[in-house]
Order: structure tokens, then C-alpha cells, then sequence
């Protein structure tokens, strides 16, 4: 389960340092993609992105092949380096709003990749009664 909370620069060559925890547990190849919900990107195991769409591909043609052009187009396959670190995209980058410093955060079966400033404001604008409640809701 991919946990903790990491906070790194993208260099000039748009390479950003994946933690080696997180490495471990999601292998040598990655997907990294863009959310479809928030300003962030979504970095997946290649199991786990297969997980991720299986779904869509449950569905008819017509309605699976635009949603899965439309997640494929939009992202990357890439390998850490040796020193840990990813090759991401300019395109990914200016989605997400990154220019330097990048938090990247475990989300249980994939990592968040954040621009610092938005996800300062996330974390700053979470309402904690909110997000109890929907916690209890949920069985917590």
C-alpha cells in the first residue's frame, strides 16, 4: 500500500525523484497520467493501471475507445533512472501546474504527483468535519 507524504524539485531536465518505497511497490515501469477529477498526475504500477481501466474496457466500443484514447494520449510510460528518478513529459507537467517543487504523495494502490502551491491549498481548504463524516459513513 503506498503511504507518506515526499516533497521534491523537478530538475531542468523534468526528472522528479520517486521515492525508493514506492519504487519497490510499483515496479520498474510506470504510467503516469492525468487525473480526471483534480490538477494532479496519477502514477500507476503497470498492474495497477491495467486495474485502473479494466472497467472502461468492460464497455461497449463506442463508449470504451474515446475514454481510453483520451487516458492513453494523456499519458506516459516511464522507468525510473538509477538514481530514482522519472522522465515526465512537459505536457504533464504544465497540467499539473508543476514547476519546481513537486509533492508526491501515496494514495493506497497509486502516487499523486502535486504542484507544491496546489496541494498546500488542498490540504488548507480540506473541511476535517467533512471529511469525518463521509469516513463514518464509510464504516471508520
Amino acid at each position: 500500500m503506498l503511504t507518506g507524504e515526499f516533497r521534491h524539485s523537478v530538475d531542468a531536465k523534468n526528472r522528479l525523484f520517486i521515492p525508493a518505497k514506492h519504487r519497490e511497490e510499483l515496479g520498474e515501469e510506470l504510467i503516469v497520467a492525468r487525473d480526471i477529477r483534480a490538477q494532479v498526475l496519477k502514477v500507476f504500477s503497470l498492474e495497477g493501471w491495467n486495474d485502473y481501466i479494466a472497467p472502461i474496457k468492460q464497455q461497449e466500443r463506442r463508449v470504451a475507445e474515446p475514454a481510453l484514447r483520451y487516458l492513453h494520449r494523456n499519458a506516459a510510460k516511464v522507468t525510473p533512472d538509477s538514481q530514482g528518478r522519472i522522465l515526465l513529459p512537459q505536457a504533464l507537467l504544465d497540467f499539473a501546474g508543476i514547476e519546481k517543487n513537486a509533492v508526491v504523495v501515496g494514495n493506497c494502490d497509486c502516487v499523486e504527483i502535486w504542484a507544491e502551491a496546489l496541494y498546500e491549498a488542498e490540504i488548507e481548504n480540506e473541511d476535517r468535519d467533512e471529511l469525518r463524516a463521509k469516513l463514518e459513513l464509510l464504516g471508520l
